[in-house]
């Protein structure tokens, strides 16, 4: 594609974005108000389909669409990273030393560890109840994996961190979040369409219909996503090395 033919693109673009940008903004309620139209339906449509968090309402039920494109963005930009990195042929992979940690910081990771996991899966469990979800609980989990780096080193990451299980998991979460919204597309509902469950009893684990489902799914996903985003910068900065040259090695003496 050539230069012109690229700014013609971007031009069209740009102008498609901007009109779309300021239909909304006509829309728009007035600055300033004591009442937000859209604040006062969000909260209406969580507490008739059992939420108590509007914001979880509001990422997996109402706008399930829009995060099942910011969960494919995460996917995306794993699955790109997971390409860059991996190890080609000009490079070597070399065992890793073992690092001493200070006691002190080793006795806090270790102590934190099971703490920190702990908290992660409550905060996924509850992201229909109380703040946080799936996104939030998936970056403490796998938070938590890595302190085992932090408190040990990084042999030690390595036996409980086998990447290709997290790869799949990154793939099974992202499916999974998928197939919910298929499966609503089959009991004759829209794609994503909170019917597919009965709503539950307000408050509790089992509330909300879907939103317990899509919040686990993005739950795995990011756990999974992040622990093999950070493997993959871990394995450059600790075990791969560029291979050494044997140009030299037939020379004379």
């Amino acid at each position: 594609m050539s230069i012109r033919m690229r700014r013609w693109v971007l031009g069209i673009g740009g102008i498609g974005l901007a009109s779309l940008l300021v239909a909304a903004f006509v829309r728009l309620p007035r600055f300033g108000g004591d009442r937000h139209p859209y604040g006062d339906r969000a909260t209406g449509e969580a507490l008739g389909r059992r939420t108590a968090n509007v914001v979880s309402s509001v990422n997996f039920d109402l706008r399930a669409f829009d995060t099942l494109g910011e969960q494919s963005i995460l996917f995306a930009a794993v699955l790109g990273t997971v390409v860059l990195l991996r190890q080609t042929r000009d490079e070597d992979r070399v065992p890793p030393g073992s690092v001493a940690v200070d006691r002190w910081v080793r006795r806090y990771a270790l102590v934190a560890l099971p703490m920190v996991l702990v908290v992660g899966l409550y905060v996924v469990a509850h992201g229909q109840l109380s703040p946080g979800g799936g996104f939030q609980g998936g970056v403490i989990v796998a938070t938590a994996v890595h302190l085992l780096y932090v408190g040990v080193d990084y042999r030690a990451l390595e036996r409980i961190r086998p990447v290709a299980l997290y790869e799949v998991g990154d793939a099974v979460g992202e499916a999974a979040f998928l197939l919910v919204g298929v499966a609503a597309l089959i009991g004759g509902s829209a794609f994503l369409a909170n019917t597919l469950l009965p709503y539950g009893t307000f408050n509790t684990l089992s509330s909300g219909g879907i939103v317990p489902l899509l919040n686990l799914a993005v739950g795995i996903e990011v756990a999974c996503a992040v622990v093999v985003l950070v493997s993959r910068f871990l394995d450059q900065a600790v075990e791969i090395t560029d291979a050494p040259s044997h140009a030299g090695e037939t020379g004379t003496a």
